[in-house]
């Protein structure tokens, strides 16, 4: 039986994040884009994650990557520098199979290690899964913003949520 290790992202890892993330902007609402990307795209990304100092693992089951997750400043202002949003991707034929945990587990990690404060969830409300993903580890509902995507013809509502990484304040 081949084992899944969750490793850093590198550069041979684009192609497959990129058909993940493709994947996820043609087919569901857990990316808010429209737009495919290209590989450039994703390797820019992948070099911005890494000069800004933040995590992109990859799920690798026997050569072959079957999700990623990463984090990246919530938002650009200065202020923001200790708040984490999360991303994780699990390709759809792996479902079910913990790896979504294992990636967030480690990316969780990751962050506070880093010196991040909180981490942030930004999930499309329908996505149970990912809901529940991130309950399961400790993340709270902080609120709802009805109505402010739209895709495949519908409007849809954002579910935050949050993970303090430092409970006892100390950065």
């Amino acid at each position: 039986m081949r084992m899944t290790t969750i490793r850093d992202a590198c550069a041979g890892d684009v192609p497959a994040i990129l058909e993940l993330r493709n994947h996820a902007i043609l087919h569901t609402t857990a990316n808010w884009s429209v737009t495919p990307e290209s590989s450039d795209d994703v390797a820019d990304w992948l070099a911005d994650r890494r000069a800004a100092g933040d995590a992109v693992l990859v799920a690798d089951l026997g050569g072959s990557v079957v999700g990623y997750a990463a984090y990246a400043q919530w938002r650009p202002r200065w202020g923001y520098r200790h708040t984490a949003e999360d991303s994780v991707y699990v390709a759809e034929d792996h479902h079910g199979r913990g790896i979504g945990r294992r990636l967030l587990t480690e990316l969780i990690i990751r962050a506070r290690n880093s010196g991040k404060h909180v981490m942030i969830a930004d999930i499309e409300s329908s996505n149970v899964a990912s809901i529940n993903l991130h309950r399961s580890l400790g993340f709270v509902p902080a609120g709802r913003l009805p109505e402010i995507g739209h895709k495949f013809e519908r409007w849809l509502d954002l579910s935050i949520f949050t993970l303090p990484l430092d409970p006892a304040g100390s950065s």
